[in-house]
């Protein structure tokens, strides 16, 4: 059960008991614990919500161009800064030795067909060319299209693979102006995937991230409400 609904339930069974049955300090208990269930989660619901008279209610739609630049922000400058990006191009594995980029899955994705059809472009345009016109044209070689592909991929990655290659990566990585390009690259993706967001959307995230635990908000209000309220009429009484 909703514990704010459950919350507020309790504080105005007891305000009704304490009505009822003409007992002033059931009565003050339940009204302190009533008002401070019910005060907590209209604060609770003006963070989400736009409610007509209130002045900063619906805080977080409103506030949502706002919010979105300060994540960006956040982003850029305590997750992607330039000595983030150092310390992740120098990180190490468990045996202290240099982590390696791999690039293997990226070669895999390269389309290399076209440096198949250089490779016959180059050879029907050499020496090669009228010899290989007498055994039917450059279509004799086409079967080795697969081959050649596979066999490029696998020498590309050995050589992506090898000391001196990581190595001059992270030189070229490590230049300044690298170093700013990459940055920009990641703020653009960032931003662009910050653009996809809408204010409904970020409302239902932070909603769901942390409407429950703003609950105990109400849930707390209500019991010092009430012990408040049951403070004020043993004082009362005494009185």
């Amino acid at each position: 059960m909703n514990k704010s609904m459950l919350t507020n339930g309790v504080a105005l069974a007891i305000t009704i008991a304490g009505f009822g049955l003409a007992q002033p300090w059931l009565l003050t208990t339940g009204l302190f614990a009533l008002s401070g269930g019910l005060t907590n989660w209209l604060a609770v619901h003006m963070l989400f919500e736009k409610v007509p008279g209130l002045y900063g209610s619906g805080v977080i739609p409103a506030r949502f161009e706002q919010l979105k630049q300060s994540l960006q922000q956040l982003l850029m400058t305590q997750f992607f800064s330039s000595d983030n990006i150092d310390r992740f191009l120098h990180q190490q594995n468990e045996y202290g030795e240099p982590m390696k980029l791999e690039l293997g899955p990226v070669i895999e994705q390269v389309e290399l067909d076209p440096a198949f059809d250089a490779l016959l472009k180059v050879v029907e345009e050499s020496s090669f060319g009228s010899m290989l016109m007498m055994v039917g044209g450059k279509k004799v070689l086409l079967p080795l299209r697969e081959p050649f592909i596979q066999e490029l991929k696998a020498a590309l990655t050995e050589i992506a693979d090898s000391d001196a290659f990581q190595q001059q990566v992270l030189l070229q990585l490590e230049r300044p102006e690298q170093m700013q390009q990459i940055q920009q690259h990641i703020e653009t993706i960032v931003e662009a995937r910050l653009d996809e967001l809408t204010p409904e959307l970020v409302k239902q995230m932070l909603q769901q991230m942390i409407k429950e635990h703003l609950g105990w908000l109400v849930v707390w209000g209500g019991f010092f409400g009430g012990l408040l309220g049951l403070l004020a009429a043993l004082v009362l009484n005494g009185l």
